[in-house]
């Protein structure tokens, strides 16, 4: 079972999240959080396998509960009504492994769990398009701390064409746990937190496969 927790200041929020996550036969929600707080409190004792975070909440707000959670680990979807540029930095920077709007549909708040939970990321398509024109416009070069194997180049590349593990897989004969495991060596080699910070280094550094 993937346990979830749900931290929105709404009640009603709340319950919707409730309502689609366990109609799925794999997904239980173990607690809930009507602040930032109180989520990580929560995620302490609970130890669940995904946090759905609201961003403006009481107390602290679910940039503040992502920079605490993700930086032990735990794996931390946003899911909000703001779609604000700032906000969507924010939180991928801080460690988020996805950002959906509110307004998304019940198979993408599942999907976005699932995705979690594999060490995929999943962004709200509206938002996706516009984070890439903005990641297009030039940037200051920041390299890597060790260069990246031909294979983990492979990888990234495919991180950076929005691939999933499997996929990634499938393309380069690989176990999807191997692909996993390179992804961990990559993020730590380009300090990146997170898919869309290798996707970003590669877009600038990597040149396209011969």
């Amino acid at each position: 079972m993937i346990d979830v927790l749900l931290a929105d200041d709404q009640q009603e929020i709340r319950g919707a999240f409730r309502l689609i996550l366990e109609a799925q036969p794999d997904i239980r929600v173990v607690a809930e959080a009507a602040d930032g707080a109180e989520a990580i409190e929560l995620a302490r004792r609970h130890r669940p396998d995904v946090v759905l975070t609201d961003i403006r909440m009481p107390v602290m707000d679910g940039l503040a509960v992502t920079r605490a959670l993700a930086g032990e680990g735990v794996r931390v979807v946003v899911v909000t009504v703001f779609d604000l540029d700032e906000y969507v930095d924010t939180a991928l920077r801080e460690g988020a492994c996805g950002f959906l709007l509110k307004r998304s549909s019940p198979t993408l708040l599942v999907e976005a769990v699932r995705a979690a939970v594999a060490g995929d990321a999943l962004i709200s398509p509206q938002i996706t398009v516009r984070m890439l024109s903005r990641l297009a416009r030039p940037r200051p070069a920041k390299p890597a701390t060790e260069p990246l194997t031909p294979r983990e180049a492979d990888i990234a590349r495919g991180v950076a064409a929005g691939q999933t593990n499997a996929e990634i897989a499938a393309a380069l004969h690989l176990a999807p746990g191997t692909v996993k495991n390179h992804i961990a060596t990559i993020q730590r080699k380009l300090n990146a937190r997170n898919r869309v910070g290798i996707a970003t280094w590669t877009w600038d550094h990597t040149p396209p496969p011969p």
